[in-house]
């Protein structure tokens, strides 16, 4: 009750922080005519003078309006690209430290240009997050002409397989055909030629790195093992913007980032246990409790197992860890099944991420399960690991001197945003009005219910030859979903 009548006596918050906005806006625009007049060089030079200001004293608020409206001259000229009034605002909320929520085809990579080279000026460095190695190599490029006509230097850190890039625009470039090429596929294709591959240290070295989420924490994680300090990558954590905040600061705050290494070998032991529980079975010597994803062996299959292993008792001081890998070969056999949480490629066992359905290699199962999988599939047993160094997502970011973010759906995990990150979440309107007819959700008593509602609607388009994307939140309601749509004869 209270909200209500905060909302009605002081009116919307977030029209509020909007409005507050406008008349930096207006001395944005006000300096358009005048940087629209400037030559190339003289826009250039902008960056040594804005730098200059900030030695003398300045703060960044302070330069605010010239520099987004410098960033923005300098868009339209290599680009073609002018920032939209509602761009702007949103480029002042993300160095405000605050959330974007911007629709899709908001421009929201155009708009981080802004943020990101404001604070860049700062000489700290900024580090802007994608959520795979794909984006971070294709907004460098896109936007790093921006970035590099201002005088900035741009790097890529992807996995350590793919290496790190320093954006060059000279680089293996002979024609000026690419660059008309990037400016118009630029949004999806990745115009490797400007990439020049560097070291580690040189890329966070850089103005401005891009990278994925899992690629910082992990060099966080190799710097805090390394030996020597010319092995550190990171210098520090000064500013971040992370593309798809909601995802990395929500979906996947508590994701551990695990580096281990080989401890002891002990594959036989898998393999032995792998044997003996294809001699067990379910409800006969042991159940499963599938929701909560256990097992529990029965009597009968602990005396079964024992006799296998000519034992009396296994749950004896010297048996123990016979326990543990019995219990991690039933798990193996009982709650992955092959091709759906795992698959098995040129001879290793995958995980298959349970949220987007896509392989990870080189993740692992911890606590021998990994190991227990391999044996059951018969493939080449990996050594065991032993964890050097941890931290998780929400951990990392939250060692960033100051965090900020885009996403197209965060409105709905605002409370969590501010108690756990003291983010503030502010939609940004659309530069027009929107066409699409956004309906209200609906709410049904049971899930059977709302998949059967989902098959007969999506039937009802199928008829009338309309194609429809239904995405879930992971692979089991995908086959769940599917059976619903087989009932109704839909082809899927």
């Amino acid at each position: 009750m209270s909200n209500f009548f905060k909302k009605l006596f002081s009116g919307d918050p977030h029209e509020q922080a909007l409005k507050s906005l406008q008349p930096l806006v207006d001395s944005i625009n006000g300096l358009e005519p005048e940087i629209e007049k400037l030559s190339d060089d003289e826009l250039k030079a902008k960056t040594p003078y804005f730098r200059g200001l900030l030695e003398e004293g300045k703060i960044l608020d302070d330069i605010i309006p010239e520099v987004f409206a410098v960033v923005r001259e300098a868009a339209k000229r290599v680009m073609g690209m002018r920032h939209y009034d509602v761009q702007l605002v949103g480029g002042i909320i993300i160095h405000q430290g605050k959330i974007a929520e911007m629709r899709t085809g908001e421009g929201k990579t155009l708009v981080a240009t802004l943020p990101v080279y404001l604070n860049a000026l700062a000489g700290k460095g900024v580090h802007v997050v994608t959520v795979n190695d794909y984006l971070a190599r294709r907004d460098a490029v896109w936007m790093g002409q921006i970035y590099a006509f201002l005088g900035m230097t741009v790097a890529v850190i992807n996995s350590e397989q793919q290496g790190s890039y320093i954006y060059d625009y000279e680089y293996e470039v002979t024609h000026e055909e690419e660059d008309e090429e990037r400016d118009e596929t630029g949004f999806f294709k990745v115009q490797h030629e400007f990439l020049r591959p560097v070291s580690r240290q040189d890329a966070y070295k850089a103005d401005i790195t891009y990278g994925t989420n899992n690629e910082f924490g992990f060099d966080y994680l190799r710097d805090n093992i390394a030996y020597d300090i010319k092995q550190l990558r990171q210098p520090g954590h000064p500013f971040a913007i992370i593309d798809e905040i909601d995802s990395v600061l929500i979906d996947e705050a508590r994701t551990p980032l695990i580096i281990s290494a080989p401890a002891q070998e002990s594959g036989d032991l898998y393999t032995q246990f792998a044997d003996i529980t294809r001699q067990l079975s379910r409800d006969t010597h042991y159940e499963v409790d599938e929701k909560k994803r256990a097992i529990t062996l029965n009597d009968d299959g602990i005396q079964k197992v024992e006799e296998i292993l000519g034992m009396d008792n296994m749950y004896t001081e010297g048996g123990m860890r016979f326990v543990h890998h019995l219990e991690t070969a039933v798990r193996a056999k009982a709650l992955f099944e092959r091709d759906k949480e795992y698959v098995v490629r040129d001879g290793k066992v995958v995980i298959v991420d349970q949220f987007t359905g896509r392989m990870m290699p080189g993740r692992r199962y911890s606590d021998g399960l990994h190991q227990a999988l391999e044996a059951k599939e018969g493939v080449e047993i990996q050594r065991e690991s032993r964890t050097f160094a941890s931290i998780t997502f929400q951990n990392y970011f939250r060692m960033y001197d100051k965090i900020s973010g885009m996403t197209g759906t965060a409105l709905t995990s605002t409370e969590e945003f501010y108690k756990v990150y003291g983010l503030e979440v502010v939609p940004i309107p659309t530069n027009k009005p929107i066409a699409r007819i956004d309906n209200n959700d609906l709410i049904f008593q049971t899930e059977t219910g709302k998949f059967q509602a989902i098959a007969r609607k999506v039937k009802e388009k199928n008829d009338k030859g309309q194609p429809v994307l239904i995405g879930t939140v992971s692979i089991e309601k995908n086959e769940l979903l599917s059976a619903f749509l087989k009932k109704e004869g839909v082809k899927h």
